[in-house]
């Protein structure tokens, strides 16, 4: 037992209720441990929450869900099926696209029938989509194992099969061109250029500058699937939640962590919250890094500062009950700017919003029909935002507020105003003071360079044993997969450290 002390070597603290922070709780306890979750919100789930107000009911943060093997896999730990408490059903349309000119087109999750469409709607030709997927999906065969589901990179790791793999095959990486050029490279389309750029917003960066490794996304999503579980994506938060309380994971809720304690060897012993010291010998954070080495450790110990233009993206999302049903949008619904590269020039250097931003409109009650009372929808709308440096957020939503309605109008032909019931929003500085996300940032570090993997935070540190770190602002990154990913690594990284 390496790193645990010998009188609490079963106990383990989590800070979070996030998707990773329950995740590492469930995967704690089925390793033995009596586990503890503390949360300074009221309710679980961190950015993958919901809101209910007069009928209506939002999923306010992640609306995409992938690899769903990750979370069905959690029951399997404990011997449960889980058809019996989760079930999901994969989508038909993935996204469906809207552009300047009036084109529309469909990504059918079946890569052929996209394909298909695609030449029909844009002229490109079926074969340069079908060569992409493909090389896109050797990509993430020959890296997820070691980029995804394996620790950060150690000497030792050198030498195991899918390492030496990799390191063979670096120049097949894409790493030295960017997303963007790869794919003027690869579409002789402009529109289908920006949708395949869009999956750099997937990890909050701008396809002009973060490697075309990044197009292993599209795999994901146009090749394993996109998926939608029953109930809303707030009931991948429930399923596991319920699952981990089952398990005997005991959740503390608002109640907020104030220090994570070290004896003096640096060794963490358990922290501080606020009704009061709660002593382990494994603590996982789930907090955004930003927090931990802003607050949660003591001087003492080394800080890893985070510039600014390292940040991912934030976003700035209206929840609108609609008085109508507007047939034609789907689940998810991409309206594109007329100019992709001013879009993210402002966002990642003016720290401004586009007076013409792409448009993502999420209307979960397409598929969920009691998200919205009959002949309404649940629109949960969102642009690209810079993360929070000072500017007047209040006066940017009124402002962006009106350009999304005014863009939307002559996208579908209407007055959306006036079919507004009520609204919600969200900006950086509410997604930072919900989440403690530094700056309000989604992902924590954005992919903006070829090395950024390797400056992500890893999932422990030497210096500090006993502590482990889970979620989207470190390895192996953002998103729902990556999150749960990440609590499957510290799982390991806790394994390893107990023998």
């Amino acid at each position: 037992m390496r790193y645990m002390d010998s009188n609490l070597n079963r106990k383990a603290v989590v800070i979070g209720a996030g998707i990773a922070g329950i995740a590492s709780a469930i995967r704690l306890r089925a390793m033995g441990f009596d586990t503890v979750v503390f949360e300074k919100n009221p309710y679980p789930g961190g950015k993958l929450s919901e809101l209910r107000r007069e009928g209506f009911r939002f999923d306010r943060g992640p609306s995409l869900f992938t690899l769903p093997e990750l979370v069905t896999g959690l029951f399997g730990l404990f011997g449960e099926d889980w058809r019996d408490h989760f079930s999901y059903q994969r989508l038909d349309n993935v996204c469906r696209y809207f552009f300047q000119d009036g084109k529309v087109l469909n990504a059918w999750s079946d890569p052929e029938r996209f394909a298909a469409e695609a030449y029909a709607v844009t002229g490109e030709p079926s074969g340069h989509i079908l060569r992409y997927l493909a090389a896109a999906e050797r990509l993430y065969n020959l890296t997820s194992e070691v980029f995804i589901f394996s620790p950060f990179l150690k000497p030792a790791m050198l030498f195991r099969p899918e390492y030496l793999k990799v390191l063979v095959n670096l120049h097949r990486l894409d790493a030295f061109t960017s997303l963007h050029d790869r794919n003027m490279g690869s579409f002789i389309k402009n529109e289908m250029v920006c949708i395949f750029d869009r999956f750099a917003t997937y990890n909050g960066s701008d396809p002009y500058r973060a490697p075309a490794t990044l197009k292993m996304i599209s795999h994901l999503e146009h090749n394993t699937g996109a998926f939608f579980p029953e109930g809303g994506m707030y009931r991948i938060t429930g399923a596991l939640y319920e699952l981990a309380v089952r398990q005997g994971v005991s959740f503390r809720f608002n109640n907020q962590v104030c220090q994570v304690v070290t004896d003096s060897r640096g060794r963490a012993t358990g922290v501080n919250a606020q009704d009061g010291f709660e002593p382990a010998g494994v603590v996982v954070s789930d907090a955004d890094t930003g927090a931990i080495y802003g607050a949660l450790l003591p001087e003492k110990l080394l800080k890893r500062p985070v510039r600014t233009g390292d940040l991912s993206s934030s976003a700035m999302i209206f929840y609108w009950a609609i008085g109508r049903r507007f047939p034609e949008l789907d689940v998810h619904n991409i309206l594109f700017s007329g100019d992709y590269r001013k879009e993210f020039r402002y966002l990642f250097s003016n720290g401004m919003i586009f007076d013409d931003p792409t448009i993502y409109i999420f209307v979960s009650s397409r598929q969920v029909p009691g998200d919205a009372p009959e002949g309404a929808e649940n629109w949960f709308v969102m642009v690209n935002a810079p993360v929070d440096s000072g500017q007047d957020w209040t006066l940017m939503r009124e402002r962006v507020r009106e350009t999304v309605i005014r863009k939307i109008n002559r996208f579908l032909a209407t007055d959306i105003k006036s079919h507004i019931m009520f609204e919600d929003h969200l900006d950086p500085r509410g997604i930072m003071a919900q989440t403690s996300s530094l700056q309000g940032a989604l992902y924590g570090l954005s992919s903006n360079g070829r090395l950024a993997a390797f400056r992500r935070h890893p999932n422990k540190r030497r210096r500090i044993p006993g502590l482990y770190f889970a979620g989207g602002s470190v390895h192996p990154g953002g998103g729902i997969p990556l999150c749960l990913s990440s609590a499957q690594i510290v799982a390991s990284e806790i394994q390893e450290d107990l023998r």
